[in-house]
């Protein structure tokens, strides 16, 4: 008995993949802007699309929380080979990385005062953000200590440490300047100091 081929298998459409992207872009502004009363029809409505698209992609509402969170990380973190390409020195990538993950936090915490902080922790956790950053922050050590810029001495997770107390402890600063000043400290405490002479 001749055996009935089986049929291959389809790659997500193109216009899926975009559908999915203008979800995305649409829920991070309605989250940040308008909160967890942000209803999912709106946010099909904005993207161009009917509600049974937003389902088919996200089929619960954690599930979408879940992708802008990754999307955010995912912008941050895709930084670091062009600041490791451009910077003059790995001191100078790591600190305008710092910069580029403060404003990523700036939005993660307005997801967090606008949507249920359960599900935005539960988002963090599954996308493994510590983790990936400190694998960023080594690459920055690495390069650091190769060039001379950077102490040899550092641990990637207490520079991580290091950061998000700081992000944390401005979280409420009227000063705009404070955040950038305590990264300014920082790398000048990882930096490697010069030789002293006599």
């Amino acid at each position: 008995m001749p055996s009935t081929p089986t049929a291959p298998q389809r790659r997500p459409r193109a216009d899926a993949t975009r559908n999915r992207e203008r979800l995305v872009e649409a829920a991070r502004a309605a989250f940040t802007s308008d909160g967890d009363d942000t209803s999912l029809e709106g946010i099909a409505r904005a993207a161009g699309v009917g509600i049974g698209t937003l389902y088919r992609a996200f089929p619960t509402r954690e599930d979408l929380i879940a992708a802008v969170y990754r999307a955010e990380l995912d912008a941050a973190l895709g930084t670091v080979d062009d600041l490791l390409r451009t910077a003059t020195t790995g001191a100078a990538a790591l600190r305008a990385f710092t910069g580029r993950y403060a404003e990523f936090v700036a939005t993660k915490r307005g997801l967090a005062e606008t949507v249920r902080v359960g599900a935005l922790r539960g988002a963090a956790e599954a996308a493994g953000t510590r983790d990936r950053v400190n694998a960023a922050v080594q690459r920055f050590l690495d390069t650091g200590a190769r060039d001379g810029s950077l102490r040899h001495d550092l641990l990637a997770d207490d520079v991580t440490a290091a950061l998000i107390g700081i992000l944390l402890s401005t979280r409420d600063t009227t000063d705009a300047e404070q955040t950038g000043r305590l990264l300014d400290i920082l790398l000048a405490g990882l930096s490697r100091s010069p030789a002293r002479t006599a």
